[in-house]
């Protein structure tokens, strides 16, 4: 059994080597059985060798591995058979279809020399099909003699030629690229060619065949030339080419009405089960689709009615079955998959558009959290406040207290009804803006006990601030220098709002400065910090964008550390 596998690996790794030697011998052992007489028994040998060699030649399959029991008795029928049924109508044919294999490589061959080997073994077998076994069809008058000694002789110089060029050993065992469109279009033209050259010799009725073939071969270069500038025309028409494309392409379909539909479906419809129904239905309606079977991620169904032809086709996690009304053919099957690919991109796109609106909504709630945390802690220290003042008084002092309870307490209650109105519409929204000087009249009451400086520049009467944005920053901003001024009591801090260069309001405080790190990150995103800067800000900052404003750390120097809001309009 080794020494089998050893030969057979041998006789491979020579083939890889010198491919050209097995063509050249193929050749000439068909030359030897059809070049003198095709009845002797050593001609028949020759073209069961010829068959041979070509089994071992052939592009199609080449490998080492050894046939199975039922190819292999196959093929010694079929070669059988070759070897009994051996005429020239058999010649003409097998010399027809081999030519037509041999020159659908040259389009695949990259190699100069590959190339000319390749196109001498076709210009062999079209020589002596149409040279010597063509006129054995119809056998009327002797050939010429120098048309015999020329294919008796002249014929086999070229398969030498084809064994002396050395073309180097195959890089990879794997098979030759053959043009199965460019090899049918050869075949035909060769059997047109036979055929038309046959017909000519019996019109003329002289028997001259050499004329009737030369009669041919001009009428098939006019149609040939003629089809090449119709598929590639002048003067403004596509062209055969274009219409064959477009058949191709479409296949007489309303491919263009569908993809508008599917388009249409997804811009109008975002729920991504409702979209795949639409375009199912759409899809059901092609001319060739009898009914739709899908599974989807979160549906399945079936729509139109199922046939005994289908195709099933995936795409995205979308598996579909198209029952269709006749056989598809592999040009419908690849517009097929085509369809299918757009709908299951479609349907995804679909799908990560639902979950990036929940991962939104989820993000809106978490900030609306995080943003009322800060709401509700500033409330909280107001009325920590309130409490200390209502402790720390007495009866001379009841009075202000009183006051002080009046002009807070309103206040409060309305912050705290605006935190629950945010609680309860977790979305951006946008606040009644408010004449400037209100605001800052009622922020001057709520901060009169805090001990901060207030300056204001400009005509505050005539501005309009968004309320919420201004309440939330200046809590935010005046809160954290409070803090500074809490671990150090020396600390001033100063709140200005002005309307001179558009509104802008800045709290000031002369304390440490924000470190570096956290300065750049701080309006930006939300960051860790034992002060509690961060989350409030941050937020702060992505409501005053949607308000046109602009939150920025205008100084960070030590003693000077400033916050500004200020319009951007």
């Amino acid at each position: 059994m080794s020494t089998h596998t050893g030969s057979r690996n041998v006789l491979y790794d020579a083939i890889k080597l010198r491919p050209e030697w097995v063509l050249a011998l193929m050749l000439l052992a068909l030359h030897a059985a059809l070049a003198w007489d095709i009845d002797a028994w050593w001609a028949r040998a020759m073209w069961l060798s010829h068959f041979g060699l070509f089994l071992i030649w052939q592009p199609l399959w080449r490998a080492p591995q050894p046939l199975e029991p039922v190819p292999a008795v196959a093929v010694i029928a079929t070669g059988a058979a070759f070897a009994m049924l051996l005429d020239w109508w058999l010649a003409a044919l097998w010399i027809s279809v081999l030519f037509a294999l041999i020159a659908g490589r040259v389009p695949g061959t990259g190699a100069p020399r590959q190339r000319l080997v390749t196109l001498l073994a076709a210009l062999f077998l079209l020589a002596l099909l149409l040279l010597w076994v063509v006129p054995r069809l119809t056998v009327d008058s002797p050939l010429p003699d120098l048309l015999i000694a020329l294919v008796q002789l002249g014929l086999p110089l070229l398969a030498v030629a084809v064994a002396l060029i050395r073309v180097g050993p195959v890089a990879r065992p794997t098979p030759v690229v053959v043009d199965l469109i460019y090899s049918v279009v050869l075949l035909l033209l060769v059997v047109v060619l036979v055929l038309g050259s046959l017909v000519l010799r019996s019109v003329l009725g002289d028997g001259n065949y050499l004329a009737a073939l030369a009669q041919a071969l001009v009428a098939i270069a006019v149609l040939l030339v003629a089809m090449s500038w119709l598929w590639n025309p002048r003067g403004g028409f596509g062209g055969l080419s274009q219409l064959l494309s477009w058949h191709l392409l479409s296949l007489g379909l309303p491919f263009e009405n569908w993809m508008r539909s599917l388009a249409l479906l997804a811009e109008h419809q975002r729920d991504p089960e409702r979209f795949l129904q639409g375009a199912i239905a759409e899809l059901s309606r092609l001319p060739w689709v009898s009914g739709v079977q899908w599974t989807a991620a979160d549906s399945a169904g079936t729509l139109g009615v199922t046939a005994r032809h289908r195709m099933e086709l995936s795409a995205r996690g979308l598996t579909l079955e198209l029952f269709t009304h006749g056989t598809p053919t592999p040009a419908l099957k690849l517009h097929a998959a085509l369809l299918a690919q757009l709908l299951g991109d479609f349907y995804d796109a679909k799908r990560r558009e639902q979950r990036e609106r929940k991962h939104a909504y989820a993000h809106a709630i978490h900030e609306t959290g995080a943003r009322l945390t800060h709401d509700v802690k500033n409330l909280l220290q107001s009325l920590q406040t309130l409490c200390a003042a209502v402790e720390s008084s007495d009866d001379d002092r009841a009075p202000a207290l009183q006051q002080l309870m009046r002009r807070q307490l309103p206040q409060i209650a309305q912050r705290l009804e605006r935190t629950l109105e945010k609680l309860a519409q977790p979305q951006s929204r946008t606040s009644t803006p408010v004449p400037a000087q209100r605001w800052w009249d009622g922020f001057r009451r709520r901060v009169a006990q805090d001990g901060v400086e207030l300056v204001t520049q400009g005509d505050l009467i005539d501005a309009q601030i968004p309320q919420e944005l201004f309440d939330s920053a200046a809590d935010n901003l005046l809160q954290n220098a409070l803090v500074k001024r809490q671990l150090d009591s020396s600390v001033v801090v100063c709140v200005e709002l002005s309307t001179l260069d558009g509104v802008q309001l800045s709290v000031t405080d002369s304390g440490v400065a924000v470190d570096d790190r956290l300065a750049e990150r701080l309006l930006a995103e939300p960051v860790a910090s034992r002060n509690g800067l961060g989350v409030g800000l941050y937020h702060t900052a992505q409501l005053a964008v949607q308000h046109d404003y602009e939150l920025l750390l205008t100084s960070n120097q030590p003693g000077a550390v400033q916050f500004a809001l200020r319009s951007l309009r």
